[in-house]
């Protein structure tokens, strides 16, 4: 597998999209807004020499959702299997890229998308998402390929949040470590962030913001209820998707054992490509002691 880290370039109209995208949101008061899909195909595993299997599922309420399940390069020795629970813009074509130096180091990866996105049937709403990510966990769990008791949830931006949320409204059993990267605090305090960088001042941030944003399944409400599982958090200082503040929120509503990583000068979701050199490695080193079952 090549060195270099991975780079993820989201399409050139994104900013400007994702400005529209928190205007829409505050003019309709819906947090289906909330989810930015695409159905397009950014890249396979095959084109980093990995295989995969394309798999359906489906979640509670019947929709049946993809994903690929990415097995390490040595099956037999597996150390664990990481659910990742991947970011708003495009689909799991593209933030599996992230990951994908992995299986390489003998962990399975899994990947899906939530209805709406890629392949997976339906739309995006509050609830839908995270009923899809209890719905992947379960899958993985009933693989016979999988050792139930070694699996390890990695969360990114929003897949952070959803990541808490279906951590704590499912049974912890096998879960050995949860990984949140970039994630926001609150659906309410992230729509204030982008309402003052958008159209609003800040005297009005508040109550509208109030008004119009349920804040259900918010993941500092649920945060604590990661305890016991060894939980670690990660975000840049230069965040300007999700400030670095909503960390260090997620961080001290948790209940231990958990940690922190400050990626100074670290941007958006950077750890593992931009910074990969250093947070790869690191991750590896955490998994090894805190995600293998004595």
């Amino acid at each position: 597998m090549p060195n270099n880290p991975i780079q993820i370039k989201y399409a050139p109209e994104f900013k400007k999209k994702i400005l529209i995208l928190w205007c829409s949101l505050f003019l309709s008061g819906c947090n289906y807004l909330f989810y930015y899909p695409s159905k397009n195909i950014f890249s396979t595993p095959d084109q980093y020499y990995l295989s995969y299997e394309n798999v359906e599922f489906e979640s509670s309420d019947g929709t049946l959702l993809t994903g690929w399940f990415i097995p390490a390069i040595n099956p037999n020795h597996a150390k664990g299997t990481v659910i990742q629970f991947h970011g708003n813009a495009e689909n799991m074509t593209s933030h599996y890229r992230s990951l994908v130096w992995l299986p390489y180091h003998q962990y399975n990866l899994f990947t899906f998308d939530y209805r709406g996105y890629g392949q997976s049937a339906g739309e995006p709403d509050h609830h839908g998402p995270i009923h899809d990510s209890i719905a992947a966990i379960k899958y993985v769990r009933q693989r016979k390929d999988v050792d139930s008791n070694k699996l390890i949830l990695l969360g990114q931006s929003i897949g952070g949040a959803l990541a808490i949320a279906a951590a704590a409204n499912t049974t912890k059993d096998g879960i050995q470590a949860i990984v949140i990267e970039s994630a926001f605090s609150s659906y309410r305090r992230i729509t204030r962030d982008k309402l003052g960088e958008v159209t609003m001042t800040w005297p009005l941030q508040w109550p509208l913001s109030l008004i119009f944003i349920r804040d259900l399944y918010s993941p500092e409400d649920l945060v604590e209820q990661l305890a016991p599982i060894p939980t670690l958090f990660i975000h840049g200082t230069n965040d300007v998707i999700v400030p670095y503040y909503h960390g260090e929120i997620l961080y001290q509503a948790a209940k231990s054992p958990k940690f922190f990583w400050t990626i100074e000068g670290g941007k958006h979701t950077q750890a593992f490509t931009r910074h990969g050199r250093i947070y790869r490695d690191k991750l590896l080193t955490f998994l090894e002691k805190h995600a293998h079952p004595q």
